[in-house]
């Protein structure tokens, strides 16, 4: 399956995004953001708040080991981690349902930035405060009867729209 070693994964060109979870209570759901991440080489995540860090049993569980190779950092609070990643020169955008969003469909990322997407708690998603300090926020149009979906699924939605326009196609 010529799968990269850590090592060459870690040298591998990234994709320039990186995923901030905000108090993602599941080591489970975080374990599966690891897993995606690394599949499509996102350039790192930042855990926030009560998000379990590795190790953990029940991160690696889902994670397959993807927490070893994936580099992550820990922020006390997401704001801090916007902060920080908006010094740096990335456009900070939060996945929530709110005025003025961009439906994802409609989300079209330049290959000449550098991007962060915020994934909130799973019911009480996104801190206000953290939406406030993002350059905007991305949707996922939903037409059933529930108004979200699982963090770990929203993440993988969020990061193939970002790989298959900027690193697989």
């Amino acid at each position: 399956m010529q799968r990269l070693t850590i090592e060459e994964y870690r040298e591998a060109k990234k994709l320039p995004l990186v995923v901030v979870l905000d108090d993602v209570r599941s080591m489970y759901n975080v374990g599966s953001v690891f897993r995606t991440s690394d599949a499509f080489r996102v350039e790192g995540i930042c855990l926030c708040g009560i998000s379990c860090t590795p190790p953990a049993t029940e991160i690696h569980k889902t994670a397959l080991g993807a927490e070893d190779a994936v580099s992550w950092k820990y922020y006390k609070t997401a704001l801090e981690a916007v902060e920080e990643l908006k010094a740096q020169g990335y456009e900070v955008l939060a996945v929530e349902q709110v005025e003025h969003s961009t439906k994802l469909q409609n989300f079209v990322p330049s290959k000449e930035k550098k991007y962060a997407v915020v994934l909130g708690n799973e019911v009480k998603g996104v801190h206000q405060e953290v939406v406030d300090a993002c350059n905007g926020c991305l949707e996922i149009p939903q037409l059933g009867t529930k108004h979200s979906m699982n963090v770990s699924v929203t993440a993988g939605i969020i990061i193939w729209k970002f790989a298959s326009q900027l690193l697989l196609l």
